[in-house]
């Protein structure tokens, strides 16, 4: 974890990194049956697989779990990084249901696992 000097505003924050969470998956009949699997509906196994590639082609840091996949980044580029997935998985289905949440805290980095790294040391009694 690194220290920064907080910024004073949001928009000051949007050239931090931050933590975004997202969830993205495909509903109702592609339009193209090319992505539809059998009985027409899209196929969230592979859209979710079409959205990480691109999370990870990204370079930015990032980590994808059974639910979410997070990244850090700044504002432009993590947002980016969604929009550009959203767009891929909406290939495969006729409605994209995106969930975001994101940790905008000005002054830290490396955030990804430094957080997690707090929580294990929490859990042990670790200072």
């Amino acid at each position: 974890m690194t220290r920064d000097t907080p910024p004073a505003t949001l928009a000051a924050c949007q050239t931090k990194p931050m933590l975004l969470a997202f969830s993205v998956a495909p509903s109702g009949v592609p339009a193209d049956p090319a992505y539809a699997k059998a009985g027409g509906d899209a196929s969230v196994q592979d859209a979710v697989a079409a959205a990480v590639r691109i999370v990870r082609e990204s370079g930015l840091p990032n980590q994808t779990d059974s639910m979410f996949t997070t990244i850090e980044g700044e504002w432009d580029e993590v947002f980016d990084v969604v929009k550009r997935a959203a767009e891929e998985v909406g290939k495969y289905g006729s409605r994209v249901s995106l969930v975001i949440k994101a940790d905008i805290r000005p002054g830290f980095s490396g955030e990804l696992t430094a957080k997690v790294d707090r929580l294990e040391n929490a859990i042990t009694g670790q200072s």
